[in-house]
């Protein structure tokens, strides 16, 4: 998914250990210093916050996300790793009367703030629309189906699932001629053999540009509504 595009007081979401949490609720909630840590850090990932640890019989499903912590140069003791200061849910180094002592989830072991999972490998596509020659560049996660790239390019069309998608690729069942294929918008670009040659073009000195493959965009008779 892609965290860094919300990194607003009102969008604000992080990542950690292949997790992406929207922690919007968390800063209107909460107000003063201990937010300030939050919003310096929002659409990136801090994995070097948390420590995971497995459940039981190492059941990934189980796995708890708990604060890491160091020994306090100072006074001696084990303390919260804080790097940009204490936060949110963090308890305070001393006693004091601001801080609520009862029992509360924190934010980062709260699994119903999770809103995906972060994608091991983004690549660019282009998506071309061959009736109106209009062309947008997207950067999707390469987890992605086709289906749900569809569903990322309707905010430029909303009537994206009116046109044919298509890819100019090699048959495989075919005479091996390049030419326009219906994709499988269940599967990936991968699965339906478009490749990511961008580290190959890199690793020939080759701009980048040439190796975003282009989805084209194929209008048919049947209009859905918006």
């Amino acid at each position: 998914m892609q965290v860094a595009a919300h990194s607003a007081p009102d969008d604000c979401w992080v990542s950690f250990h292949g997790d992406v949490y929207d922690i919007t609720r968390v800063i209107a909630e909460n107000e003063g210093p201990l937010v300030q840590p939050l919003l310096r850090v929002a659409g990136s990932d801090i994995s070097h916050w948390f420590e995971t640890r497995a459940g039981d019989e190492g059941d990934d499903a189980a796995k708890t996300v708990e604060l890491k912590t160091h020994v306090d140069p100072v006074t001696n003791l084990v303390r919260p790793y804080c790097p940009n200061g204490r936060f949110v849910h963090v308890p305070p180094n001393d006693p004091s009367v601001e801080w609520d002592a009862r029992p509360t989830t924190p934010w980062w072991q709260d699994r119903t703030s999770v809103v995906g999972a972060v994608s091991l490998k983004p690549r660019a596509v282009r998506v071309k629309n061959v009736l109106t020659r209009q062309e947008h560049l997207l950067e999707v996660p390469g987890e992605e189906t086709l289906r749900e790239i569809r569903t990322r390019y309707a905010e430029y069309n909303w009537h994206s699932e009116s046109y044919a998608w298509r890819v100019l690729r090699r048959d495989p069942d075919g005479d091996r001629e390049l030419k326009f294929v219906d994709v499988d918008l269940d599967k990936t670009l991968e699965e339906n053999g478009v490749v990511d040659d961008a580290e190959t073009f890199e690793a020939l000195s080759i701009p980048s540009d040439a190796a975003i493959p282009v989805i084209h965009l194929y209008f048919k008779d049947d209009l859905t509504s918006a």
